[in-house]
């Protein structure tokens, strides 16, 4: 009889949503704390918008740049362990032997079944070098524009979130009554970003919405209050 296929289903995207988590949060939060800030300031609200956006370009710039130079750290770590790998598997090759055997061995597998795979790996250096990369180090080759891509995801993730406590003062005269609404949509902001990432990364979405909005709100409150003592 037929039998239906199976197909796996897993997650893939796992560094795009943690840079879209980053950048997000960070969005959501800081540039409400400066809005709010400067709303027990200031009783007109064209102060704030200004000071806003220039946190908020300053803000996904320096965020993006972190996130740039993470990922060309992980390139560049990587890149060093393989040279140093391909050096082994040349000029220590029983040492290297003996770091295969003993990944097998810690599956359950015995010596001689062990040997026809060392052959066969040592018969490939390259192919040796990837396996050693992978089950010594536990190291992944890193997308070559991965330090690229994290860097605009970051940034626009920052952009975005930043739009959000921030779109109030830019409709509303009042600073007061703006922080009314910013405080709401914020909040709003946190609970469906929550539901999303728990939806994409596979949590369950309504714990992951109440846990983001409160490590957020807390996050935006301490913020607030350091601005209000400073201020």
């Amino acid at each position: 009889m037929p039998q239906t296929p199976h197909i796996e289903k897993h997650f893939t995207a796992g560094d795009t949503v943690r840079d879209v988590v980053i950048g997000m949060s960070d969005g959501l939060t800081v540039p409400f704390a400066l809005a709010a800030g400067l709303s027990g300031a200031v009783a007109g609200t064209a102060i704030i918008v200004t000071a806003g956006f220039a946190e908020i370009a300053a803000g996904s710039i320096a965020m993006g740049l972190g996130g740039y130079l993470a990922g060309r750290s992980d390139a560049d770590h990587y890149a060093s362990e393989r040279r140093r790998e391909e050096l082994e598997v040349v000029e220590m090759a029983e040492a290297e032997r003996e770091e295969v055997r003993d990944v097998f061995r810690a599956y359950g597998l015995a010596d001689d079944a062990i040997a026809p795979v060392v052959a066969a790996l040592e018969a490939k250096p390259k192919a040796w070098v990837d396996f050693m990369m992978r089950f010594e180090l536990g190291l992944e080759e890193p997308d070559h524009a991965r330090a690229r891509n994290s860097a605009l995801t970051i940034a626009l993730a920052y952009v975005v979130g930043g739009m959000v406590p921030l779109s109030p003062y830019l409709f509303m005269h009042e600073a007061h009554r703006a922080l009314g609404v910013s405080v709401g949509f914020t909040l709003v902001a946190l609970l469906v970003f929550g539901w999303l990432k728990g939806r994409f990364t596979g949590a369950p979405p309504v714990r992951s919405a109440l846990q983001t909005a409160l490590v957020g709100g807390l996050a935006a409150a301490a913020a607030f209050a350091l601005a209000k003592l400073l201020g």
